[in-house]
């Protein structure tokens, strides 16, 4: 377990508490793929900062960017999760990884293969274990949150956020219009319903809820509109901004359970990967 790479695509918040996951279980060769300009939300919690500042540290275990498969090892060395910018993925190439998990959520298959190594994990819609990847984990709010899918999908998603205390797709910000995001206030800020949150051009973006801001684009971001550049926490408690979800710890913690189980059952030997021609079939 503690030889195995792990190739990570994406670093965004999922994706970080997974990477965080297998870390703490001594699972230590990780590499995570990020695009030039990442847009997450929850950027406390979120391995992807490390593009912009050079490190990021969640919950006591710090990522840093790598250029380079040589950066790459010399991080691994340094007991840190590497990060590079790589949108075309050809570190994961050079990498050849034991595991790769596709953790990018964009609710659609953007070019993983079961073939891309012995063991690929899949998070959320838009994948069909046996044919995208060798399993899929159900990434919606429920009673099937985590659930390891062998066969089949995941629930297609639904657009609705989870609910917290009785409040679901208020609590989350989305651009009014299109621009540059500036923010008024900072991540872990208490605000009230109406506050000014920040500007895109000269069009105000308001609290919606009262809570504290859990989560905010980072500056100077371009956006789309309606895109979710916020997320608003009704619990009020600041502290929570540094800690993994619930949600993102069921999820990372399938994903484990899934590489411990198909590690020690020498996956290279005994794992049935369907052939091209099945794939098509």
């Amino acid at each position: 377990m503690t030889a195995i790479r792990v190739c990570v695509k994406g670093a965004g918040e999922m994706a970080s508490a997974v990477a965080w996951r297998l870390f703490t279980a001594d699972i230590k060769n990780i590499l995570m793929l990020e695009i030039a300009e990442p847009l997450a939300v929850r950027r406390k919690v979120s391995f992807c900062e490390a593009v912009y500042d050079g490190s990021h540290t969640v919950q006591g275990v710090e990522a840093v960017r790598v250029e380079d498969m040589v950066a790459v090892r010399r991080a691994w060395a340094k007991g840190k999760i590497a990060v590079g910018v790589d949108p075309g993925w050809s570190f994961q190439k050079q990498l050849r990884p034991d595991v790769l998990i596709d953790a990018i959520l964009a609710k659609k298959n953007l070019g993983s293969s079961i073939f891309d190594a012995p063991l690929v994990i899949a998070l959320g819609p838009g994948f069909r274990a046996r044919r995208d990847a060798h399993f899929v984990i159900e990434t919606n709010r429920g009673p099937d949150l985590g659930r390891i899918i062998g066969q089949g999908c995941a629930e297609p998603n639904t657009g609705i956020p989870g609910n917290i205390c009785g409040h679901t797709a208020d609590r989350v910000l989305r651009a009014p219009a299109e621009g540059v995001f500036q923010p008024d206030r900072q991540i872990g800020e208490k605000v009230v319903c109406n506050q000014t949150l920040g500007r895109i051009g000269d069009i105000r973006v308001s609290a919606p809820i009262e809570g504290v801001l859990r989560g905010l684009i980072r500056p100077g971001v371009y956006v789309n509109k309606m895109m979710k550049i916020g997320d608003i926490d009704p619990r009020g408690d600041s502290a929570l901004c540094d800690c993994i979800s619930d949600k993102a710890a069921t999820i990372a913690q399938s994903v484990l359970d899934v590489i411990s189980r198909e590690i020690g059952h020498t996956i290279w030997d005994t794992f049935d990967t369907p052939s091209a021609g099945q794939l098509h079939a």
